[in-house]
């Protein structure tokens, strides 16, 4: 029967096929997951991007101003009247005033006729008015009279040019009772006067610096005056002081100074003072000479100024990522290069007159000492070195610490050394373009105490 004969089948065992693309999944499984793992496992780093920026360290004071002026009196009783602008430069021959037995009668002036404001002139004030509002303060309200008299005075120059027009046409009639004057002197006219004309530095007090007891008698068109009384002022050199009144620790970092750049709140304008100090019984008082620009401040006695003792410009690191350490140090020229290929690296002794060459990083060279900087965990002390091409040798036992960050572009921290060139409350300043420091957009560690070196990063 069919169901009793044997059959020729043969089980065969099933071959197996390799396939790359099981492989490649399961090793890539692996490395997520150890990575994932590792992640898990790690601290993570907060990272600061390096960027360019400055530090600017400024000290604010309220200055006293010293001049050489004088004070020009009436030589008669009488109405005065103005030809020259205030603030503008007088010579001996320029009519300046005249003094008249009644006020003048000048013809009002049309609106059409009257020039406008220049653009300059607009945006003068405006400048002046935003001053004012950024450092008010109460007991300082005279300032609001100060800048209202201002542009008042802003705008008389510009309705007194037609007046000027008819006072010059009134004097050309020589009309009794009307005599013009000229300048006494070449200089700057200023109409105000206020008792410190003749201070010197000698004269300084603290005293003087309390704006409360301060007063300025302004002058204008058709004042009655009388013979002794000042008609104007003269400010006759373009060489000014600035006087400040500095505290104990100010006039320690002062004391070897002879020059500080200035900022003046005014106009913004910076300039360059030589500097000196005299102390009395009032304290120490910090005199700023400016050679030049005192036209643009003839009319003020207080100008609120700024020193700036510190500008300097690199890279703007945080003090947090800032942390130190230790290095060897070796002769330059104990440097060489090993064997076929291209690596920098040094020849330690290893007895019988043999040497085994290791690769180094170097972090430093100092160009004045000729000392380079190796990592000390990566060396015994007392370890000997051989020079190449030499029988001397050098033994390594000298340390010394840098300041520096871990950079961690490559995914592992690497400390880089940093020169600091300046400092405010929470970041540094230092030096760019240095080979073995930072460049522009590197990533650093934001806290360097909590990363060592070469440890895998995860930000």
């Amino acid at each position: 029967m069919s169901g009793n004969q044997p059959t020729n089948i043969q089980v065969y065992r099933k071959k197996w096929n390799f396939n790359i693309g099981i492989i490649l999944f399961g090793a890539i499984f692996i490395y997520l997951a150890a990575t994932i793992l590792m992640y898990l496992t790690s601290n993570q780093v907060a990272a600061y991007e390096v960027r360019e920026g400055s530090i600017l360290k400024d000290n604010a004071y309220r200055a006293m101003v010293l001049r050489d002026e004088m004070i020009v009196t009436a030589d008669a009783d009488g109405y005065v009247n103005y030809f020259a602008l205030e603030g503008s430069k007088v010579g001996v021959k320029t009519r300046v005033y005249s003094l008249s037995d009644e006020k003048l009668d000048f013809k009002d002036t049309q609106a059409d006729d009257t020039p406008e404001l220049s653009a300059e002139e607009q945006a003068s004030l405006l400048q002046k008015t935003q001053s004012l509002s950024d450092r008010f303060e109460e007991e300082q309200y005279q300032d609001v009279y100060t800048l209202k008299n201002t542009i008042q005075t802003m705008l008389e120059n510009k309705s007194n040019q037609s007046k000027q027009a008819q006072l010059d046409a009134m004097a050309a009639e020589q009309p009794q009772g009307l005599a013009v004057y000229s300048a006494a002197s070449d200089g700057i006219i200023v109409y105000a006067t206020d008792g410190f004309e003749g201070i010197t530095k000698a004269d300084v007090t603290e005293k003087l610096f309390d704006k409360k007891d301060y007063q300025k008698k302004e002058l204008s068109n058709n004042m009655k005056v009388h013979a002794g009384d000042p008609v104007y002022k003269l400010v006759r050199d373009d060489k000014w002081t600035a006087v400040i009144l500095l505290s104990d620790e100010m006039a320690k970092q002062m004391k070897d100074r002879t020059s500080v750049k200035v900022r003046f709140a005014k106009d913004h304008e910076t300039a360059v003072a030589s500097f000196e100090m005299t102390q009395n019984k009032d304290g120490t008082f910090g005199f700023l000479t400016f050679e030049n620009a005192m036209v643009r401040y003839a009319q003020d006695r207080f100008l609120d100024i700024e020193l700036i003792l510190e500008d300097e410009s690199g890279l703007k690191i945080p003090k947090s990522s800032v942390t130190k350490k230790a290095f060897y140090l070796v002769p330059e020229d104990y440097l060489t290069q090993g064997g076929n290929n291209k690596e920098i690296g040094i020849l330690i002794d290893i007895g019988k007159d043999h040497a085994d060459f290791q690769n180094v990083d170097v972090y430093y060279r100092d160009q004045e000492t000729g000392m380079i900087y190796l990592d000390e965990t990566a060396f015994d002390s007392g370890t000997i070195l051989c020079k190449p091409d030499s029988s001397d040798q050098f033994t390594m036992k000298e340390t010394k610490t840098l300041k520096g960050v871990y950079n961690i572009n490559k995914g592992y921290a690497e400390f880089k050394q940093v020169q600091i060139l300046c400092e405010s409350e929470e970041y540094y300043i230092v030096k760019s373009g240095n080979d073995y420091g930072l460049t522009n957009y590197d990533r650093i560690a934001l806290n360097g105490k909590e990363v060592h070196e070469n440890d895998v990063v995860f930000q």
